[in-house]
């Protein structure tokens, strides 16, 4: 049923809306009786004054019936739903993300945005369909003052820890990342075993954190522990800090840990603070679900579908590949050695179209960067080639840093040109690797194997559980190329990729970059220049 709401005269529709028949509108046909109905309010496009309108028998039903439509549009138009926080993302076209700088959650190299938070806050801006656009945020308090302010981020990720006082401002998604809050030591100093060890310590700690919580409820057992809150400071600068000694103790995340460790090879371990948490992402306080609904729909899927443990593999599985000395010996390498050589990765990485860091990292691992080593299976130089592969490559003379580097460039670009056009990136690169160490024959082998397993061949983070069973008779009998040292390639790659991990970080123009290099750590010839605007692809 339709009432038109007017004044007379000549009309456009304001408004549509839909409301329970009111009582006093006359008979309505028992057909209709349930049925709800539309009233359009009116605004007259012109006026005409008349005589005739302001005449007390024309007036008054004139002027009931506006003021019905102008009461019925005032209340009613106060009950119109505005879009909720999905809808308005979806309308916008960008997801706005609040986050931190660091090599755990968000940075920028040479080749773009980067970052585990990045990487999975990316997909799901991809699975809304829309843009993402990334902010930092200075300290803690600031991050979550930001969410859900007008045109501001509606969403954190920055491998947040749900706590009481954090519940009270905003309100936390699924957990994506179980986390050890523990506390870090300097090598040589005397290492604290328990919470009572904390007395007289100088400790530090982020701003605003779950461990200053943690803090506060330990001082509150033990009054003389004394520590300091910064929002002047990142991770980064935390385990700076405590390997210059610049402070005693600070209190970070296990992951945060792993991450930083080579950077930083004096900090130690001492021992875990609590259990376990988690890490979740976190929306604005309210009543408006709709994005925190599709948020936990999201992490759920991920973790179903393999992609969360396929990120958790590319930037946790291989961070404790090195071990103190390893990261302590890597770093004093990366001054001694590479500046080298380091054009001539950057020269030959670029010809064939590959990242230098990842052609020094192979170099490492292959020779610590040193171009006379020869093994004792018979190959030589600083890119480890064999004579058949150096003759292949067109390298006459393989103790000569500038041929081996290039016959080694020349090399992985061939092992990636062979793989199947299935397999993508990031997960192509990590098979060249393999393929590079063990050859692309037993790679086939170890792909054939995992497909009878039920397990994805395109996929590394399978395909590696599969192949040190290349090694076992009751595996590699049924092969076409049999026998092969399959843990080897694993562990070459793993490798190579910390070293990747590391080379990208410190060479990335970023205020931890420098930091790094103050505190003599880093690589040389640091870039300072603006990273693209593009995103790179996943």
């Amino acid at each position: 049923m339709l009432i038109k709401a007017s004044t007379g005269g000549y009309f456009r529709v304001l408004n549509r809306l839909q409301v329970p028949i009111p009582e006093g509108l006359g008979p309505v046909p028992k057909h209709l009786a349930d049925k709800p109905f539309a009233v359009e309010i009116w605004r007259p496009w012109s006026f005409a004054y008349t005589a005739q309108m302001f005449s007390p028998m024309v007036l008054r039903p004139r002027l009931a019936k506006w003021l019905l439509a102008t009461g019925l549009f005032l209340m009613l138009s106060g009950c119109v739903d505005k879009p909720n926080t999905l809808e308005r993302v979806k309308e916008d076209g960008v997801l706005r993300v609040v986050t931190r700088n660091s090599p755990a959650t968000y940075f920028q190299d040479r080749n773009g945005e980067t970052g585990f938070e990045y990487e999975l806050v990316k997909r799901f801006a991809d699975d809304l369909g829309v843009k993402l656009k990334i902010e930092t945020a200075d300290n803690l308090d600031d991050l979550f003052d930001q969410v859900g302010k007008p045109n501001g981020p509606v969403l954190a990720a920055a491998g947040l820890v749900s706590s009481e006082k954090r519940k009270a401002q905003v309100r936390f998604s699924h957990s994506y990342l179980e986390v050890t809050p523990q506390i870090i030591y300097r090598n040589g100093q005397s290492r604290p075993t328990n919470a009572a060890d904390l007395v007289g310590k100088k400790i530090m700690v982020l701003k605003g954190s779950t461990h200053a919580e943690q803090l506060a409820v330990l001082k509150q057992k033990n009054p003389r522990i004394e520590y300091e809150e910064s929002d002047a400071v990142e991770v980064v600068d935390l385990l700076r800090m405590v390997d210059e000694g610049q402070i005693d103790l600070t209190l970070v995340d296990s992951n945060e840990v792993a991450m930083n460790q080579v950077y930083f090879p004096n900090v130690r371990v001492a021992f875990d603070l609590g259990d376990a948490s988690n890490q979740s992402w976190a929306v604005a306080a309210g009543e408006d679900n709709s994005l925190l609904n599709e948020i936990n729909d999201f992490l759920d899927k991920v973790e179903k579908n393999g992609t969360l443990q396929r990120l958790k593999d590319r930037y946790y599985g291989h961070v404790d590949v090195l071990g103190y000395v390893g990261a302590y010996t890597f770093a004093q390498h990366l001054q001694q050695r590479l500046p080298k050589y380091e054009q001539h990765f950057k020269n030959y990485a670029k010809k064939e179209k590959v990242d230098w860091r990842l052609l020094a990292a192979i170099g490492y691992q292959e020779s610590l960067w040193q171009p006379t080593v020869t093994s004792k299976t018979g190959v030589r130089g600083l890119m480890m080639l064999t004579q058949n592969t150096a003759q292949a490559m067109g390298v006459s003379n393989r103790l000569d840093a500038r041929q081996s580097i290039m016959g080694g460039a020349k090399y992985l670009a061939y092992m990636k040109e062979q793989l199947d056009s299935s397999i993508q990136e990031p997960d192509r690169t990590w098979f060249a690797l393999a393929a590079y160490n063990v050859g692309s024959g037993h790679l086939d082998d170890a792909r054939k194997l995992a497909a009878k397993e039920g397990l994805n061949p395109d996929k590394w983070l399978d395909v590696k559980k599969i192949l040190p069973r290349l090694s076992q008779k009751q595996w590699y009998s049924k092969t076409r190329y049999g026998y092969a040292r399959g843990g080897e390639p694993v562990h070459f790659v793993a490798n190579i990729r910390r070293y990747y991990d590391i080379l990208t970080w410190v060479t990335q123009p970023q205020l931890e970059g420098d930091q790094v290099a103050e505190g003599n750590l880093h690589v040389p010839g640091i870039d300072k220049t603006k990273p693209p605007e593009d995103n790179p692809p996943l």
